[in-house]
């Protein structure tokens, strides 16, 4: 599926259009930094964090710690929603103070900050282009019926029945994150990769050593299993609603940076608990459009950003979070269809 040209404004207007919309935001005081409201969330998934770990040490050798462990997985999660704000400078204006929280921020889940911060760089500069978009490459899965025919190995294994293998998949992420970011260390040319690898290594020795001397070793795998296991799945579910299902650009076909962020994304609606569980994420177009705009101003920016994209006829993409799901899921059993008509005729 490729994004339509048919609705896009004469050439000579196309210039404009991202401008006049940014001068509305910046009116608006949109892109203003909000240290009330991020210092006290930071404060409060720092707290349940500290507060996660404590519980596990006083509960000690008991299944209740799978309880435990259930908690933290959601924790980690909000950790990482909280680097990705860092990240993009949400939250402090300077590199320098963004760069050592979030590099904190994800030695406390054991991702790689270095490794995180150049693959997300590339996906916002150009959201699911199949050859520029590091989130479509055909690692696992297969994000359109080409890449199926092309492929070989584990994504043409599984291609076949992505669709319902999708969620448990997920499953695998929060070890994915991981071993993705220990591999990245190889890579010459990361900046601090020796800081990252210290960083990542210790969260992993700290990590196994607290699991394995507070519990017997089942039940310690158990617990790892149901944390990371839960940890992939929350992180998965927070970002698949927002491109999976939407145009795939291929080759040259780049339209202008408002087009390329808003047809590329969807939104999800709901009310504060949606925002609190994606971390503002639901507003992935808003987003896009400005990544350093604070998460609690996105929700505010939507009717701006919606009634300019009427304005310009684009199309503005809303959906429930149940219905964004379908349709990732839609669209992974559709790109995996060339796979299964080769299987049927073999």
């Amino acid at each position: 599926m490729t994004i339509s040209t048919d609705r896009r404004p004469p050439p000579e207007s196309r210039g404009s259009d991202f401008a006049r919309l940014s001068r509305k935001i910046t009116e608006a005081g949109l892109l203003a930094r909000r240290p009330g409201y991020y210092a006290l969330r930071i404060t409060v998934v720092a707290a349940f964090y500290a507060g996660g770990w404590i519980a596990f040490v006083a509960l000690g050798d008991t299944w209740w710690t799978l309880t435990v462990a259930a908690v933290m997985a959601v924790v980690f999660g909000q950790v990482a929603l909280v680097a990705h704000d860092v990240a993009h400078r949400q939250v402090f204006r300077r590199r320098r103070p963004s760069e050592v929280s979030g590099r904190i921020a994800g030695a406390g889940i054991g991702m790689g900050y270095g490794w995180w911060q150049d693959k997300h760089t590339r996906h916002h500069a150009n959201p699911n282009h199949e050859d520029l978009d590091p989130d479509v490459e055909p690692d696992v899965l297969v994000w359109s019926p080409e890449q199926a025919r092309a492929a070989t190995g584990l994504p043409r294994l599984i291609g076949r029945r992505q669709a319902f293998l999708f969620f448990p998949l997920l499953t695998l992420e929060g070890f994915n994150l991981h071993v993705a970011s220990g591999r990245a260390l190889a890579n010459r040319s990361l900046k601090h990769r020796t800081l990252d690898g210290i960083l990542l290594f210790a969260h992993c020795a700290v990590y196994l050593s607290a699991v394995f001397w507070v519990l017997p070793p089942c039940m310690a795998l158990a617990f790892i299993a149901v944390h990371q296991g839960l940890f992939g799945l929350y992180l998965g579910s927070l970002f698949a609603p927002n491109h999976k299902g939407m145009p795939i650009l291929t080759g040259e076909d780049r339209p202008d940076f408002l087009r390329r962020q808003v047809l590329t994304s969807r939104n999800v609606n709901g009310g504060w608990f949606t925002d609190l569980a994606l971390g503002g994420l639901n507003h992935q177009i808003e987003h896009h459009l400005f990544p350093s705009m604070p998460s609690p101003n996105l929700r505010k920016a939507r009717g701006l950003v919606r009634r300019h994209c009427e304005e310009l006829n684009v199309d503005y993409l809303e959906t429930g979070l149940i219905a964004s799901y379908r349709q990732a899921l839609t669209s992974l059993h559709a790109a995996g269809a060339p796979l299964r008509q080769a299987r049927a005729r073999a």
